[in-house]
């Protein structure tokens, strides 16, 4: 199988530098990057690419039964990792592909040095004595809404998820994400976001790790942020001068700015 090709995988930047992949959230693709790349490029090497069902992969790579685990998506990550036999390369999620990185960094902990997880979410429902944001019926209803109307779903959803009313283009361009994602894998990767609870994994990371929080996220709250970073020993937890759920697309500069300060003083 050309991995390349069924992940749309995309390289560029430093070839001598230290790999960093990039990976993107629910509905989205590698183009919410194209803010993030030239910060990197010069000194890294840089790292793109589409989950099945995402962006320009290969669509007929998709398989329902894979893909409703996270560990699906974590072995998109691994066989990318080896089909460009990277090592020691520093993987950056964003929403639930942090947690997809913890799940490729256990896999393949040879491949992945380092973890960057911006926004993340081990899980969405709350709980006794945890808040993920969403009560239960929160996410059947909105699931529910996904499922039986996705267009119009993500014309709802897409600003709320983004935040930032005042700069609506952003709402705009992620319900454009939204909108040219297959429904049928894009119910698949919401059943498996919303509904997985990862927060045990967490507890298996053992390479440094920067947890990005925004101020106000209604995807992932602070409290979340604050829960992730004290289930991984020795992270480090950076509260950007941002709201929403993109931070990366919101405020690039104070994201890239965190994410480079951090690549910096790995060993």
């Amino acid at each position: 199988m050309d991995i390349a090709r069924r992940n749309n995988v995309t390289v560029t930047g430093n070839p001598g530098g230290r790999p960093v992949v990039l990976a993107h959230g629910f509905g989205c693709d590698q183009n919410m990057w194209r803010l993030t790349v030239p910060a990197l490029a010069e000194e890294y090497r840089v790292v793109l690419f589409d989950y099945v069902g995402s962006g320009r992969s290969d669509a007929s790579a998709f398989s329902a039964d894979r893909y409703s685990s996270l560990d699906g998506y974590a072995r998109d990550v691994t066989e990318v990792c080896e089909a460009l036999d990277l090592r020691d390369a520093v993987f950056v999620g964003h929403s639930v592909s942090a947690m997809i990185g913890v799940l490729a960094a256990a896999r393949a902990p040879e491949r992945l040095g380092a973890l960057v997880m911006v926004a993340p979410s081990p899980r969405y429902i709350d709980d006794d004595g945890y808040r993920g944001g969403f009560s239960a019926e929160d996410i059947d209803e909105l699931l529910s809404s996904l499922e039986s109307n996705y267009l119009g779903w993500s014309a709802a959803m897409a600003p709320v998820i983004m935040g930032n009313e005042d700069r609506p283009e952003l709402g705009a361009e992620l319900k454009n994400s939204f909108c040219a994602t297959d429904p049928d894998m894009a119910r698949v990767f919401a059943r498996t976001t919303f509904l997985t609870d990862s927060r045990d994994d967490l507890k298996s990371v053992r390479v440094p790790t920067l947890v990005l929080e925004c101020t106000q996220d209604v995807i992932a709250p602070r409290e979340v942020g604050a829960f992730v970073h004290h289930s991984i020993p020795g992270s480090t937890l950076v509260t950007l001068d941002a709201t929403g759920h993109c931070p990366h697309l919101s405020a690039p500069e104070a994201t890239n700015r965190a994410i480079t300060s951090f690549l910096a003083d790995l060993p």
